[in-house]
This record gives C-alpha cells, structure tokens and sequence, in this order.
C-alpha cells in the first residue's frame, strides 16, 4: 500500500533534510563516535527496554509491575504503529536515498518513517521518568544518545525522528493513563 499523492511531498522534506543529514552524518566517519553511536543504536533495538521492563519489578518491588507491564503492552503498539506507518509511507532511508550518506550500521528494515527506535526511546524513558524520576538522569540522555544515533548512523531523516518521539510521547501518555 503506497501513499503515492504523498511521495511527492516526502520527497521535497528530503531534499530540505538533505544537508543536516549529511553534516551529521559524518561524524560516522571517525572511529570512536560512530562506534559510540552504534552500540546507543543496537541498545535501541529493545535490549536496553526488556531490560529495564525486567528490572524495575526486581529493583522496586511490586510497585514496578503495573508500570512495567504497560510498557510492555505500549511498546507492543508501537510496534503495530510504526510497522503500518512505514508500510503506508514508504520513505527510503537517507542512505539509499542519497548517495553521499554513509550508512554506518546495518537497517532493522528499508524504509524510514517513522524512526522505532526513537519512538521507543521516548515512550519507554517517558514512562519509566514519570514512576520513577530517579531514572531519568540515566534515561534521558540514553534517549537521546539512541535518538540522534539513528540520523548520525545514515538510518533516519531528523523528520522522522520528530514524528518518531510524537508517537513515543503519545503512547507513553496513553500507558500513563492506564497507570
């Protein structure tokens, strides 16, 4: 299913995203914060978010569950979210898009809107800051770190990355309703 009236103005926000994405970009080129920027990204996959869905009724007692679970039951929709938006969408990565991005690590799938891994960053850390907000010294930076990872490792245009912790925000307020 391509949202095909909709390509030609996916493709004018490229061409306006085209220079930051490039400038950014390159800090891939060195060694020591592309490999920084890698390891935030594969963090980002979900091993950083299982982990602290696990942990939180283990380090806070059963006052964690409830939380933990709905953010479980979040993550689940964003998923759902992110999977039909791409699927609708259909945006190219910058990489494949622009010959001059460098793709510094290996896609999860091919298109880009929104960035999952920014919309899971936010929804997690959003949730877990709001029960927790001696977290959010750790969280919000690794957010942030996963966030800026994915348009530094020529994965996402910064628009998808917006729209990306939009959602994030949104579900994270929807999981906080039912908390």
């Amino acid at each position: 299913m391509k949202a095909t009236g909709f390509n030609a103005f996916i493709a004018r926000v490229d061409a306006a995203e085209y220079d930051l994405c490039r400038r950014l970009n390159r800090g891939a080129a060195f060694a020591l914060p592309r490999r920084i920027f890698q390891i935030a990204s594969r963090l980002g996959d979900g091993i950083v978010w299982y982990g602290l869905m696990l942990a939180l009724p283990l380090l806070c007692g059963a006052a964690a569950m409830k939380p933990a679970m709905v953010m479980a039951l979040t993550g689940a929709l964003g998923v759902a979210v992110y999977t039909l938006l791409k699927r609708v969408f259909v945006r190219e990565r910058p990489f494949i898009r622009h010959d001059t991005i460098s793709l510094a690590a290996a896609p999860l799938d091919r298109y880009s809107f929104p960035s999952g891994h920014t919309l899971h960053a936010v929804s997690f850390t959003w949730q877990a800051c709001a029960h927790f907000p001696e977290l959010a010294w750790v969280l919000v930076p690794l957010a942030a770190l996963i966030a800026g990872s994915r348009v530094i490792l020529g994965l996402h245009y910064p628009s998808d990355l917006l729209a990306g912790a939009a959602i994030g925000a949104t579900l994270a307020e929807l999981g906080l309703a039912f908390t």
